[in-house]
């Protein structure tokens, strides 16, 4: 990886983290096109950045985020499916992160239910989010969060989903998802950390360089993306980007299949 490459993915990282597009799955999609996916440097990249982007969701929301305990534990067990999953299944998603097939896919079906989720579920009025969720549907929209281990699906499409189908509103379901990102992506990040470490790697100045970088530059642009967000949402709902997941899985299969058939020829 070089710094371009870092930059370009910090910048992926930045703009859809918080996007019900799927980071990920973008990531994927870059690094294999910079032919770097399989790099186990890469795969810890793509994890760490996610420090500079949760942040974000801190200095945004600071007077909300720091708030009562019982707001913790709502977090905590929103967070707990995730920890429980990711332990058991780590291994079964460090390969799905290698398949833009599998990216694709997903990308198309998140899609489909983004076009349809505004029908399906009819909001409550807006109202502090600390104050409308219960520890029952802290949990439960911590389940849908896990639906994010699947390459493409969106940690936040997934949890903002889940939020929704709890009659939470649009608004109200993003941010939640915004501030349950803070547990789960720093957890995610010490994990592969940890992971790295345990596999004896070592990281050189250059590649410590890079992860510097990575964070500052999602950091800056997630700041952007989730003010731009929220606004969006609030009016729009979510069919902007159901169209536009469905064509990009649409183009990363043809990509695929056509450069795969341009190799075998």
């Amino acid at each position: 990886m070089d710094y371009i490459q870092a930059i370009i993915l910090a910048i992926i990282e930045g703009i859809t983290e918080f996007l019900p597009v799927s980071s990920t799955g973008h990531m994927i999609i870059a690094s294999s096109f910079f032919g770097i996916a399989q790099d186990d440097f890469t795969k810890l990249f793509t994890i760490v950045i996610q420090l500079g982007t949760i942040l974000s969701v801190v200095i945004l929301y600071f007077k909300r985020f720091f708030q009562t305990i019982d707001f913790y534990f709502k977090l905590l067990i929103g967070f707990i499916p995730a920890v429980v999953l990711g332990l058991l299944l780590s291994d079964f998603i460090d390969g799905l992160l290698e398949n833009p097939i599998t990216v694709a896919i997903s990308l198309i079906i998140g899609g489909v239910i983004l076009l349809k989720v505004d029908e399906w579920f009819t909001p409550k009025e807006e109202t502090e989010v600390v104050k409308e969720i219960s520890y029952s549907t802290a949990f439960k929209i911590g389940m849908f969060q896990c639906l994010a281990m699947i390459p493409g699906v969106s940690r936040s499409g997934a949890s903002i989903v889940g939020g929704m189908s709890q009659k939470l509103s649009r608004t109200t379901a993003a941010e939640f998802s915004f501030f349950l990102a803070v547990p789960t992506m720093l957890g995610a990040t010490v994990k592969k950390c940890y992971d790295y470490y345990k596999a004896g790697f070592v990281l050189s100045d250059e590649q410590v360089n890079l992860l510097i970088i990575g964070n500052v530059v999602g950091f800056i642009v997630a700041m952007i993306a989730i003010k731009s967000f929220i606004g969006f949402l609030s009016k729009n709902g979510f069919k902007l980007f159901g169209y536009y997941r469905i064509v990009a899985g649409i183009a990363v299969l043809l990509i695929h299949f056509f450069v795969q058939k341009l190799t075998i020829i």
